[in-house]
């Protein structure tokens, strides 16, 4: 959203969902109003502003912090509104006065970005009569900016496998998420998924619909050998093609072994204290062979057997059951 006379709260945004969706907040009780002051400002980029994609308008940090301090004032007729807990405020504007506010902020929502600009006259980085006719700034800074916010936007078919590695002869699955052009998920697409295995063989895999949700397909298949495998996945409905996306996986040994090799000694010792053991050093490992010995804890084994299998307890169980029943009759209880 841009900065203006009916942008943000002056617009009556206030309490809509299109707030909810904007990194900058609005407190839900305001009404349209008509701007009440107009703010003329300085820009200078924040901390994440110096380094950003879109806020880099010189070939350094260094440089594009001047540069930013040299452009022309610009305004807002917007009233200050704060950043939201997860916003990233690139730039911030100081006016006449001295107040400073955020006037350029974004943050990530759903599975897109959303930007909040409150300036309303960035064309006087253009126009304005300090900056020289061959200035590129202000096409520079919206080149990048668009540039930066359609990057990485999801396409209407996400391919993935569940992991980035198997073992030679496991399954793979594979999932897919299926939109259409308006990124509503589809229940309804034929899905296909066609795994290239490493010696160039086909495979055509059908991913179904999950249920679990809106768009979600999944299918499986067994890596035979070891290798890159590329998986691409085709989606239509109604004959209509929708799109495809690809995703890889690799076949091979394991080699999380070699990630992080360093000794964990916290759990180490909570282990060895846990389990009536000792927890041992290279300075202290040699001391090992003389603590070895013999702890006296006895080992517990269940060993169950058949009663019937177990011929004198048969005949000790019929004979006290046969003693009873002549004791019984002896004294006249039977």
């Amino acid at each position: 959203m841009l900065g203006g006379a009916r942008s943000f709260a002056e617009g009556g945004y206030g309490g809509t969902p299109v707030a909810d969706a904007l990194p900058l907040a609005i407190d839900p009780r305001t009404r349209a109003t008509e701007p009440s002051d107009l703010a003329r400002m300085l820009l200078a980029p924040t901390r994440a502003g110096q380094t950003h994609a879109a806020t880099q308008i010189a070939a350094s940090e260094a440089a594009s912090a001047n540069r930013w301090r040299e452009l022309p004032q610009v305004t807002s007729v917007n009233a200050p509104l704060g950043p939201k807990p997860a916003a990233t405020v690139l730039l911030t504007g100081t006016d006449e006065r001295g107040r400073s506010q955020p006037v350029l902020a974004w943050h990530q929502y759903g599975r897109g970005k959303v930007v909040a600009l409150t300036l309303q006259d960035t064309w006087q980085w253009q126009m304005h009569a300090s900056v020289p006719l061959d200035d590129q700034t202000h096409e520079n800074f919206w080149r990048q900016m668009l540039r930066w916010l359609v990057d990485g936007v999801p396409g209407v078919v996400e391919a993935r496998t569940t992991t980035e590695r198997v073992e030679p002869g496991e399954p793979v699955t594979v999932e897919a998420t299926i939109v259409d052009k308006s990124y509503v998920e589809l229940n309804d697409a034929s899905v296909t998924a066609r795994v290239t295995r490493p010696n160039g063989a086909t495979l055509d895999v059908p991913l179904e619909w999950t249920g679990e949700r809106d768009g979600l397909y999944r299918g499986t298949f067994v890596s035979t050998e070891a290798g890159t495998y590329e998986v691409a996945v085709d989606s239509s409905r109604s004959s209509a093609i929708l799109g495809s996306g690809v995703a890889y996986v690799r076949a091979g040994p394991s080699d999380a072994e070699y990630f992080d090799p360093t000794m964990h000694e916290g759990p180490l010792r909570r282990i060895a204290e846990d389990t009536g053991g000792r927890f041992y050093t290279p300075e202290t490992a040699a001391g090992m062979a003389e603590d070895v010995r013999y702890a006296g804890r006895g080992v517990t084994s269940v060993e169950e057997r058949e009663l019937w299998n177990m011929p004198i307890i048969l005949i000790a169980l019929v004979g006290l059951i046969s003693a009873e029943w002549a004791y019984r009759r002896a004294v006249g209880l039977s």
